[in-house]
């Protein structure tokens, strides 16, 4: 039901786009689906999506254990972008920086525009799907299977070259292991933190590097960035689950050979 309407209200939205004249270097009204699916669910669901969304917004919570997390994941974004600068000087030799100037619209309102498109998919990706799935697969599966729902959502980008595609898949799978795995166990402002770190890289993408100029070698960058960026996080899993022995266990298994 929630992936049915969000994929139709995104195409209608996208559709009454041009009639609307909003620039979509402001926000695309596609962003709008997921949470026009959450709404249709909860409609029909009410107390299913009520534990669905527990932790979307800023609630009491003792962060001790998670505030690092919340740091690290909002800093991702910004060795994402840096890694794509990296190859796009690499490759072509020249960052397509786009300055603040280069659209009629003040950045702020692009900056709160691009922060309420985000959240109004993080609503549904993070919050709701993410949270749904969590409850039959351990964290990176969940969050990898939101991550290829959430590129199919994308429909056009479909239309283009295959190698373009693939990028885009490898990206948003990555990113969403990356949203997955800070968000673990975090009970409070979860729509925040998911719709931030959404944010900053589209922002990345519209100022700083050229994604969203539909070309296969910047995209495929972005999707080799992302999973760069992805591999700390994975690490930090793995070792949370397979802890490292103390001294006494380590030393014990020593003198057992």
């Amino acid at each position: 039901m929630f992936l049915a309407v969000a994929f139709v209200a995104a195409g209608l939205l996208g559709a009454v786009q041009p009639a609307t004249g909003i620039p979509p270097e402001v926000v695309q009204l596609t962003q709008v689906g997921p949470a026009v699916a959450v709404a249709a669910v909860a409609l029909l669901w009410p107390g299913r999506i009520r534990d669905r969304l527990a932790g979307t917004l800023p609630a009491r919570e003792r962060t001790a254990g998670t505030a690092g997390r919340r740091v690290a994941l909002l800093l991702t974004p910004v060795l994402i972008i840096a890694l794509c600068a990296g190859g796009g000087l690499l490759t072509s030799g020249s960052l397509p920086v786009t300055g603040p100037q280069a659209f009629t619209h003040p950045v702020v309102l692009v900056v709160a525009a691009q922060l309420l498109g985000a959240c109004a998919e993080e609503i549904g990706w993070r919050c709701h799907l993410q949270p749904l799935l969590r409850t039959r697969f351990g964290p990176v599966t969940a969050s990898a299977l939101v991550g290829v729902l959430w590129g199919l959502w994308h429909v056009p980008v479909f239309t283009h070259e295959p190698a373009y595609a693939a990028g885009f898949l490898l990206a948003t799978t990555a990113m969403s292991v990356i949203l997955g795995l800070a968000l673990e166990g975090v009970r409070s402002n979860r729509l925040l933190l998911a719709g931030g770190f959404h944010t900053l890289v589209n922002l990345g993408m519209l100022y700083v590097t050229d994604e969203t100029a539909a070309a296969t070698a910047p995209m495929l960058i972005l999707g080799a960035a992302c999973l760069a960026a992805a591999l700390p996080w994975l690490a930090a899993t793995r070792r949370a689950e397979h802890p490292a022995p103390d001294r006494i266990t380590d030393a014990t298994a020593r003198g057992a050979r």
